[in-house]
């Protein structure tokens, strides 16, 4: 029986990871910061383990037994200081592939990453693109966290995969289905460039089964994946659907991409020099996604681990309006 360790179960992603596993037989650990949601995860069998930031102590405790690791955690927010982002993309990391490094037990040490870190190229790449910093908080501290992962598969051995998600959806998803419903409620949801973009949307159960896959693939040791379910789908046509199922107004603002970049960076500033609370009304970040082609090839992950989405678009979407029309 497989033991694995999950970080960011509290989370969108995590969380569902450690359901899944959890009900394919494996026996399940959660790392949890103090306070952290649990209410998803209740009855689920997995065993809690709480984790205060800097406490390597119970960290390395808690791989012991461990053969699979998953490091979900992360800040992927649009806006939110450097030090959050810091502490969750790349402190997080270092520390937890400092504990694995300890044990010789871990047989693979699944990094979570993202398509962000090509730093979100006009043409969709595939895996042999470099690690690209754009210079946005999110980007670049994902990009640092891989490069820690890559350092300790070449310096002590550790066996890693890394898998890069594109646009993850479906319930309890925050960015790309709760935030994204607020605004279409709240008239306020925009498109750039007429929504043309491709979304690289991937249905959250599709990106775990993925997820697993990659995980027990020999193939997938030592290689970095994209992850997407290939649909096509644009982020009019998201959006649109969307508001449909909500019963909601089909969003109205339409902005060129490079207005909006221009716009972006005016209502970041006063936030950064002045330290405002809040998010900006409008950031790079959310221009980027919404506006560069985010249909990531997977002919790689198809290659060495069969990855096949098996929730299609049009059942992926019921899902999520489902959720949403409870919430």
């Amino acid at each position: 029986m497989a033991r694995v360790l999950i970080t960011g179960a509290s989370g969108f992603l995590g969380g569902r990871l450690a359901q899944v596993l959890s009900q394919r037989g494996s026996k399940v650990r959660v790392l949890l910061r103090p306070g952290a949601e649990l209410a998803h995860l209740r009855d689920s069998g997995v065993e809690f383990l709480c984790v205060a930031p800097g406490d390597v102590t119970t960290l390395n405790m808690a791989v012991q037994g461990i053969t699979h690791i998953y490091n979900c955690a992360g800040c992927s927010t649009d806006w939110a200081p450097w030090s959050s982002y810091f502490e969750a993309n790349v402190t997080i990391v270092r520390n937890l592939l400092d504990a694995a490094g300890k044990t010789n037990q871990v047989r693979r040490f699944l990094h979570v990453s993202t398509t962000d870190v090509y730093g979100y190229p006009a043409i969709a790449c595939d895996e042999t693109q470099p690690l690209t910093d754009a210079g946005l908080p999110y980007n670049s501290t994902k990009c640092l966290g891989e490069e820690s992962v890559w350092a300790a598969s070449r310096e002590h051995g550790l066996p890693v995969t890394i898998v890069r998600p594109a646009t993850i959806y479906g319930p309890r998803g925050k960015a790309f289905a709760a935030d994204i419903a607020q605004l279409i409620r709240q008239r306020m949801m925009a498109v750039f460039d007429g929504g043309k973009a491709r979304g690289g949307f991937c249905y959250v159960d599709n990106a775990v089964d993925g997820i697993i896959d990659a995980a027990n693939a020999p193939e997938a040791e030592s290689n970095a994946y994209n992850l997407a379910d290939g649909t096509g789908v644009t982020w009019r046509e998201y959006v649109d659907a969307l508001a449909d199922g909500l019963g909601e107004r089909r969003p109205w603002i339409d902005l060129p991409s490079s207005v909006a970049l221009g716009l972006a960076r005016v209502l970041e500033s006063p936030h950064k020099l002045l330290r405002i609370p809040g998010r900006p009304l409008l950031t790079r970040h959310a221009v980027l996604l919404l506006s560069r082609d985010q249909e990531y090839p997977t002919a790689k992950a198809q290659r060495d681990f069969g990855f096949l989405p098996r929730i299609s678009w049009d059942e992926g979407l019921r899902r999520t309006v489902g959720w949403l029309r409870q919430t």
